[in-house]
């Protein structure tokens, strides 16, 4: 398993899914805001299943 995602994607995955995952246990946008542990996980990890099946990366490439 290979990091695919950069920085800065890692950073915006980690907040919002900390946004809905906060928003669903204060019940506020109800039972959906709970996949916000998907873009939590994957920013976390730094791996994205997506973009291994199109052949896409937000990791800057090394010198």
């Amino acid at each position: 398993m290979k990091i695919n995602e950069g920085t800065i994607d890692r950073s915006l995955r980690v907040i919002v899914g900390l946004a809905l995952v906060g928003l669903a246990a204060a019940g506020t946008i109800g039972a959906w805001g709970w996949i916000g542990i998907l873009p939590l996980v994957t920013g976390v990890v730094g791996f994205c299943p997506a973009y291994a099946v199109f052949g896409m990366s937000t990791c800057p490439m090394k010198k």
